[in-house]
């Protein structure tokens, strides 16, 4: 690679704990930044575009790392820190695993020209190397012993890189001592997106001004049964894994029929506590030769014979040569031992049938049986695990569950645990909170990918890590015609996602969005949703939550349906409403009643509490415009019922 016009980009890590807590202390970080500077000699030869700090972590100290070189292609990250042989410092384990090739020379170098400095810099434990097309360097975390590793290599820094980028370097020491001074001192979105593909697309070109957007949306209003049909046609169950039976079951949809393997009861159990008899013998006064209770020591040793009788508790297994079990109530004790502790006679006084009282081997469950069926919610009711640990099963095949992600946009949008006080402008990120407490309740596993403001390149670089990680992203913000509504023209034109649809005929959500990327085999979902918090709401349950039942195999993907009588009245809309309401069972009446949650502007959030569905109305036409209270809806239950 020839140095551009913005040079090589750098990333400059900072990695320490103390630094970490108070960034005011890294000095080090700012130490690398000037020496990259003064290098480049105003020409811009190095650009640093990315600095971060985080502690001594190993998941964090790679998660930058994968980040800034997978995705973001930095051309040189350089790292401070954690280098030495303190309990903490972990860098070079954290990186070294994450290099495709190693660097010696330049690691050679930098220990070199510190030696030269003191001997103890034969304690720092550099490396360096290459992932992917970034060169990765880490260096010592004192300001003195950073810039010395860093001065003593960045003439070859250049040649270093166009050599890892594919180039000859030829041309690389000219450029170095030639490069005319830039006038671009920034980076805006109406430049023009090198990343930015060719095709016909519906979206306005990222590089485009904001004079020339379009005024009206490109994308066809389609129907809700029209995008219900295109998100299932998209969305196929993901592949089975096998899982050992326990409570992690939960939530999991079989992908198998499942067979006993073991009968239930697996011996002759007594049904309840008495005797043992052979039913042949009729009433009368027997010995008591044994006892037989539930225990898994229990053995056959006990033969009974005619004449004898046992005593047995409920499922104790049956003595050999018995066929009948007395209850207790239906005998009278005679006699005990001298010490008075065990009975030593006792009569009965029924005539008993042969299996009274008798569960025989299988009788429950017999082996073959089936037990579960393919497609099979395992709930959290417990019973069907309870079932297959019962007969002998010890792992099953389910359907992988999926994985979704979470990303807010939007520079007006403030992380909810931020604890500074609102700027003029700003508003606190409630979807991702909402989007958290969902997943809990349904048991799907989330990756919380935080907040991207409205920047092409931090849009994209975001959104390519969200989708190496999980099977659906979901994102809010960006999806309706503003300038900075980006998500769109991101998507289809730098990702190469193709956009399914862009508008719905609906009321929360019109400008919901639904895109697909890859290959049939690794086929990822995208939804945009509103950014509004009710519209956000409202429409992940109705399209991403059952899309997430869908790929787990559920065969009922789509939320349950109630028939509910309005308690008030409720003027129409333009387009089909999804009005939030709390859904109560009326017992005098014997059926749902819908009472609304109140006003239903899509940016009221308090319209969702005490919510537990919503509630289907038609679109307003001349001849209805209202439904009046006592008006039977559709409800779809997105709670529970109270």
């Amino acid at each position: 690679m020839s140095i551009s016009a913005q040079g090589y980009t750098v990333g400059i890590l900072t990695i320490s704990d103390t630094a970490s807590a108070d960034s005011t202390k890294d000095i080090s970080g700012q130490t690398l930044k000037t020496v990259f500077e003064q290098a480049s000699k105003g020409n811009k030869i190095f650009e640093v575009i990315k600095s971060a700090i985080v502690p001594d972590d190993f998941d964090k100290i790679q998660n930058i790392i994968k980040q800034w070189s997978d995705y973001e292609k930095l051309d040189i990250i350089i790292t401070t820190g954690g280098t030495g042989f303190g309990v903490k410092d972990i860098t070079p384990e954290a990186i070294q695993p994450l290099l495709q090739k190693i660097s010696s020379g330049i690691t050679h170098a930098m220990l070199a020209a510190s030696l030269q400095k003191t001997p103890f810099a034969a304690l720092s434990r550099p490396v360096s190397g290459v992932r992917g097309k970034t060169l990765i360097l880490t260096t010592p975390g004192s300001p003195k012993g950073a810039k010395e590793n860093l001065e003593a290599v960045i003439n070859v820094l250049p040649h270093a890189t166009d050599l890892v980028r594919g180039g000859t370097g030829e041309d690389i020491h000219m450029q170095f001592h030639s490069q005319k001074p830039s006038n671009d001192q920034h980076h805006c979105i109406h430049q023009k997106h090198e990343n930015e593909k060719a095709g016909p697309f519906l979206s306005d070109p990222l590089s485009g001004p904001v004079t020339q957007r379009q005024r009206k949306s490109p994308y066809p209003m389609i129907t809700m049964d029209e995008a219900l049909s295109i998100i299932a046609s998209h969305t196929e169950a993901l592949g089975s894994i096998t899982v050992p039976v326990d409570e992690k079951l939960v939530g999991m949809v079989l992908a198998e029929d499942v067979y006993a393997k073991e009968p239930v009861p697996a011996y002759r159990a007594s049904i309840l506590d008495g005797y043992a008899v052979i039913a042949s013998d009729g009433p009368g006064i027997y010995p008591v030769v044994g006892v037989s209770i539930a225990s898994a020591s229990q053995s056959e040793a006990i033969e009974l014979k005619s004449g004898q009788i046992a005593r047995i508790t409920t499922g104790g297994p049956v003595p050999k040569g018995a066929t009948a079990v007395v209850m207790v109530e239906d005998t009278t004790l005679v006699s005990t031992s001298t010490d008075g502790l065990q009975e030593e006679s006792v009569e009965i006084h029924v005539k008993a049938r042969d299996n009274e009282w008798i569960r025989e081997i299988g009788s429950d469950t017999s082996i073959g049986t089936i037990v579960a069926r393919k497609g099979e919610l395992l709930t959290a009711v417990g019973g069907e695990i309870g079932v297959l640990a019962s007969v002998g099963i010890r792992e099953v095949q389910v359907y992988k569950r999926p994985i979704f992600g979470i990303l807010s946009t939007g520079n007006e949008v403030i992380d909810f645990k931020d604890q500074n006080e609102l700027k003029y402008g700003q508003i606190r990120d409630s979807n991702r909170p909402t989007f958290l407490a969902i997943s809990k309740v349904t048991g799907f596993d989330v990756k919380d990918f935080g907040i991207a403001s409205d920047n092409v390149q931090e849009l994209e670089n975001v959104l390519k890590l969200a989708l190496s990680q999980v099977d659906i992203l979901v994102t809010t913000g960006g999806v309706s015609m503003g300038e900075f509504d980006l998500l769109k023209p991101t998507l289809e034109r730098s990702l190469g996602a193709t956009l399914h649809f862009g508008r719905i005929k609906m009321k929360p959500g019109k400008p919901t969005t639904f895109a697909t990327i890859g290959t049939e085999k690794s086929k990822k979902l995208i939804f945009g949703l509103p950014g509004n918090p009710v519209s956000a709401t409202v429409t992940f349950y109705l399209f991403v939550l059952p899309t997430l039942r869908k790929l787990a195999g559920y065969e009922k993907w789509n939320l349950p349906t109630v028939q509910a009588e309005l308690t008030n009245n409720i003027n129409l809309d333009p387009r089909p409403e999804y009005h939030r309401a709390m859904i109560l069972f009326d017992h005098t009446k014997g059926k749902f009643l819908a009472v609304s949650t109140g006003h239903q502007i899509s940016s009221r959030i308090l319209s969702m509490r005490s919510c537990n569905a919503l509630l289907k109305l038609p679109e307003k036409t001349d001849q209805l415009k209202e439904l009046s209270k006592g008006t039977m809806v559709n409800a779809i239950l997105i709670g529970q019922l109270n």
